[in-house]
């Protein structure tokens, strides 16, 4: 990784304002950096992981010894503090794997994919883990993240549905002021994702309803700069009702630099 693009995934770290982010290691590679992926563990259940492409090992974290911990990107996090790693452009098969003593390095998620220059890049995995099968769902979606807009008051977001018992969610946010309310995009099923949507910047409460209008997930205070890009992902068991399970469903937002 080159030295800019090292600083910019530090102030992106900083820039979130959602996903419980590990104290991540950003891990430099050997290739020129052209490509750049993201990568989340929203598997219900899922063991913490590294995430790799092919043998190089892209996300890793640190302990206080200074040497690699044994925990990984757990549940609901966000790898390497949410920043993009970056990597030479071509194909790859990407993997979480098991970071713990136990199954050390077992592959539990895979995505092949070809990884263009110029390109972004977010790596979900999700579903539900099998602990039989040691397996998880994954799937990999393009961040086509538009210009900054001209309209310094504006910002952009979209919703990646990452639930896979949920039926196709639409995303609504309102301003917490008493303000207009947005649709981002339409319903959107498990694995989809709406195009980046310009709303005014400000703070919102979040509600992704199915197709009947019901709300299924509410999270409000969410911070939406101006000119910032955002993506709000839903993460979990829609099935589950308790307000602090920990595999409740849950909206995540993330910082798309």
């Amino acid at each position: 990784m080159n030295r800019h693009l090292k600083f910019a995934a530090l102030a992106c770290a900083a820039a979130l304002s959602a996903c419980g982010n590990d104290a991540n290691q950003v891990l430099a590679t050997t290739a020129p950096a052209a490509a750049q992926v993201k990568f989340f563990n929203f598997g219900v259940g899922a063991p913490g992981v590294n995430f790799y492409a092919n043998t190089t090992k892209m996300t890793a974290i640190g302990s206080a010894t200074g040497s690699e911990s044994t925990t990984g990107t757990t549940y609901g996090n966000a790898a390497a503090g949410g920043a993009y790693t970056a990597i030479a452009p071509g194909q790859y098969d990407l993997a979480g794997k098991i970071a713990a003593a136990t199954d050390k390095d077992l592959a539990i998620s895979h995505v092949n994919a070809t990884l263009e220059a110029g390109k972004k890049y977010s790596f979900y995995q999700s579903g539900f883990y099998s602990s039989a099968t040691k397996t998880v769902d994954s799937f990999l979606l393009e961040d086509n993240v538009p210009p900054p807009p001209a309209d310094t008051a504006i910002a952009v977001v979209r919703f990646v549905n990452a639930i896979s018992n949920s039926t196709p969610l639409t995303l609504y946010a309102k301003l917490t002021d008493g303000g207009n309310e947005f649709a981002i995009g339409g319903p959107t099923p498990y694995k989809g994702a709406t195009a980046f949507v310009p709303i005014p910047g400000g703070f919102y409460d979040l509600t992704a309803r199915d197709a009947a209008g019901t709300d299924k997930i509410i999270r409000t205070g969410v911070s939406l700069n101006a000119r910032g890009a955002f993506s709000i992902s839903a993460r979990g068991d829609i099935t589950i009702t308790s307000t602090t399970a920990t595999n409740r469903p849950q909206l995540d937002n993330t910082f798309n630099p």
